[in-house]
């Protein structure tokens, strides 16, 4: 995450999560002893159709700092999520997810990729 520092985002860590937002975006990465993070997650926040587009503008940037790949999949399947409220697909080694939280106190748009070679602390207790 240190990329994100480098780029201006303020980066903050909690009990199982890394945290890095700018404006209305944010990316967090679960802390672990995994060779690479067994879930990462991109958050825009706003109403559904804003955090979905906001969402659609970070994630190549996002995916890239994070070194993840294929980014290029991941980014154009995310672009074809813009009208829809919720998505599931795999690229790479990664489960990909997409959804859109409306009338709660944060609502937003996320994508969460999750390790499909992770076997051990696999997500957050």
């Amino acid at each position: 995450m240190a990329a994100f520092t480098g780029r201006q985002y303020q980066c903050s860590t909690d009990e199982a999560y890394q945290t890095c937002t700018k404006g209305t975006t944010s990316a967090q990465v679960l802390i672990g002893t995994q060779p690479r993070p067994a879930v990462f997650s991109l958050q825009a926040t706003g109403a559904a159709a804003e955090a979905a587009a906001a969402l659609t503008e970070f994630a190549p940037e996002a995916l890239e700092l994070a070194h993840v790949n294929p980014r290029g999949q991941i980014v154009d399947w995310l672009k074809q999520q813009s009208s829809k409220t919720a998505g599931k697909t795999t690229a790479g080694s990664w489960t990909v997810e997409y959804s859109t939280e409306s009338g709660s106190e944060q609502p937003g748009a996320i994508l969460t990729l999750t390790d499909t070679l992770c076997k051990v602390d696999c997500g957050a207790e």
